[in-house]
């Protein structure tokens, strides 16, 4: 049975990146090694570029840079917006700070003279001192208006636009030009810690004042832009966007003439590396290994851990999960270290599991605070178990008696079967997946056919009959595999009713989900040990966000947030305690595990209100520790970034959480 209906108020949701993402892909079954050049950060592998100095760089060229898709919208804070509307609003809008390695803001001296806390008291009030020769591409100079649009765009008060995310805009009390030349003053109605992610992108007024070009006159065109590149011709039937070279821009030229952003879908990333038709392409550990081993020059692979996590999300809203105790067990029975080094062996990245819900591992403040949870391992896991009324699982006195009468029912049944085994701490055998994927297959070719039945009607009765008869098939796989899984996982654990402790771990079909399968089975072998059943459930890929996670049809499931050089201000509608609507709905923000705590929210709160930086890091970090306590979801590792380069080329490769600089991306002379 589905919850109540969920509500989502507030900002919305950081792009967000499924556990299924490209980088994720082979990195559990492939091998790797460590190529890149240059790397920098405290775990090796903070960030991976060709460097080189801009004179020994030549001007002019064609990158051409493989994204997944291309951008809905020019407009950075639209609910369609999407990471490559963002990196698109990198090369062509001012961004007033950028993050470096470490996820520090940098003031961008592009369009920064100085940005400055001025005054703390009665109100805080920030002055920006702008570049005096930043304008904007039709020749007006970026001035206070443009601050003013944005603000009251984005603030919430009367005349603001809806607006997917506008965190911290609701803090100003006012904007206003000086005090002095080419300074603008912004006044807080309260503190706030994160004001540096304000204003940026910045965005011309003629787009941020009036609500229509804001929406839809944003998605295909802006009407000026101020960086080192301006978007140029746009096929979205051939999948390009083209970036050209600005030469209104006043800071450093940028060295190509031209980026042209150009979709490849991930079934197509390995024929256009082999045909050499990207110069720049996130690409798998597969095949990062097939260009290491080729070894012709064609690519350069750099590696360094993406600005992303993946973590396990526990649904506490109802069944055995409600009980903290259950999610306790559940997540102390993890092997964390083992996922990671599943994933970031093959990558050729060094094994570092998570130890943090707000942060990333090189990210400034980073703390593990994974010991807030307790002890991990299969024993104590069984003890919170048994303390929750959930008894047997593998070891106990009446587990064992089972399993010795099944082990001789299906020897006599079946000679050369073998016993069930009672512990399992790897993965489970390849069957299981294999019968899964096939069911999925046949699902596939079941949809086939009926789409077939809808465009034919003369073979529609045939086509259904077949559609039919695959959906038995695969029916019957998808039995064989739960029983795999059963014989697999040993003893399961029951209530006082004999109710088994059995959790539904949703996750994507196809190709798509591939990766999740992969982790999710390694999870289910791991909680099998202690007597915990977690049924892998396949749902459309296409609708497992919106129909399955975002609405808590759930008890476990795997997905990725990208990081934050802001996590006072981000991570909060992630975490945020849900409360209930007059109407019986729940307002869960982004939460979706909806497990939250007043003193959660509290101490994120503080933390984006405290200035002093040191109090600030403490609080989120015992936020943090909060957040492990409460095991409504367990970070797992910081997902593998890998990108193929070609050799020529400086200024691009795995930049982590670093903002990049397109400007400084050229060939070698």
């Amino acid at each position: 049975m589905r919850p109540p209906v969920t509500r989502r108020h507030g900002p919305r949701p950081l792009a967000l990146l499924l556990a299924g993402a490209l980088s994720l892909a082979a990195a559990l079954t492939g091998c790797g090694s460590d190529t890149g050049p240059t790397r920098s950060g405290a775990s090796g592998a903070a960030q991976s570029l060709a460097l080189a100095d801009r004179t020994e760089l030549r001007t002019g060229g064609t990158v051409r840079w493989g994204v997944a898709e291309l951008p809905a919208t020019f407009n950075a804070f639209a609910p369609e917006a999407g990471p490559v509307t963002d990196q698109v609003a990198a090369a062509v809008l001012p961004a007033l700070f950028t993050l470096d390695e470490r996820g520090r803001p940098q003031l961008n001296t592009d369009y920064l003279r100085s940005a400055e806390i001025t005054t703390r008291e009665p109100r805080q009030t920030v002055v920006y001192t702008l570049h005096p020769e930043a304008a904007w591409s039709d020749g007006r100079a970026i001035g206070a208006e443009d601050f003013i649009a944005q603000w009251r765009a984005l603030g919430g008060g009367e005349g603001s636009h809806p607006a997917a995310r506008n965190a911290g805009y609701d803090r100003v009390e006012n904007v206003t030009a000086g005090p002095g030349e080419h300074q603008v003053q912004v006044t807080f109605a309260k503190p706030y810690a994160d004001w540096k992610s304000l204003f940026t992108p910045l965005y011309p007024k003629a787009v941020t004042e009036d609500a229509a070009a804001f929406g839809t006159g944003s998605r295909d065109a802006l009407p000026a832009t101020a960086g080192p590149f301006a978007p140029g011709k746009a096929d979205r039937e051939a999948g390009t966007l083209s970036l050209v070279r600005d030469d209104t821009w006043w800071g450093d030229p940028a060295l190509l003439d031209e980026l042209i952003l150009t979709v490849v879908p991930d079934a197509e990333r390995g024929a256009a590396l082999e045909a050499g038709s990207l110069d720049v392409l996130e690409i798998d550990p597969d095949d990062a290994d097939t260009l290491t081993e080729a070894d012709d020059g064609t690519y350069s692979v750099h590696r360094a851990y993406a600005p992303a996590y993946t973590q396990l999300a526990l649904n506490g809203r109802s069944g055995p999960l409600k009980d903290e105790r259950v999610r306790w067990a559940v997540a102390r029975a993890i092997d964390r270290e083992a996922l990671a080094a599943a994933v970031h062996e093959p990558a050729g990245l060094p094994v570092r599991s998570l130890g943090s819900h707000l942060r990333t591992l090189d990210q400034i403040g980073y703390e593990d605070n994974s010991e807030a949870l307790g002890t991990f391992g299969t024993e104590i896991a069984g003890s919170l178990l048994d303390d929750a009324g959930w008894e047997g699982g593998p070891g106990s006195e009446d587990a064992d008696g089972a399993a010795a009468e099944q082990e001789g029912q299906d020897a006599a049944a079946d000679p050369a079967a073998g016993p069930p085994s009672a512990l399992v701490s790897g993965p489970l055998p390849a069957g299981q997946p294999a019968a899964r994927q096939q069911a999925a297959l046949l699902r596939q070719a079941a949809g086939a056919q009926r789409d077939l039945a809808e465009a034919d009607a003369d073979g529609a009765e045939d086509a259904e009959q077949r559609a039919d008869q695959l959906e038995e098939e695969a029916a019957c796989t998808e039995a064989a595999a739960d029983d795999l899984a059963d014989r697999s996982a040993g003893a399961v654990r029951t209530d006082q009713d004999g109710t088994a402790l059995s959790l539904r771990f949703v996750v994507p079909d196809g190709e798509a989900g591939a990766r999740q399968r992969q982790i999710a089975d390694r999870i289910t072998a791991m909680l099998a040990a202690t007597g915990v059943r977690a049924v892998i459930t396949e749902v459309p890929a296409h609708t497992f966000f919106a129909d399955h996670i975002s609405t808590g049809d759930f008890d476990l499931a795997l997905y990725s947030w990208p990081a934050s050089g802001y996590p006072a201000t981000d991570a909060a509608p992630l975490f945020a305690k849900p409360y209930q609507e007059p109407d019986g709905g729940l307002t869960v923000q982004q939460n979706y595990t909806r497990i939250g705590t007043d003193h959660i929210d509290q101490l994120l709160a503080q933390a984006a209100g405290e200035l002093d930086e040191d109090e600030h890091h403490r609080l989120l970090n015992e936020a943090d520790a909060r957040l492990w306590a409460t095991a409504g979801s367990i970070p797992l590792f910081q997902r593998p970034q890998l990108v193929a380069v070609d050799p020529a080329l400086a200024g691009v490769g795995a930049f982590g959480l670093a903002t990049p600089r397109y400007q400084d991306v050229g060939y070698r002379v």
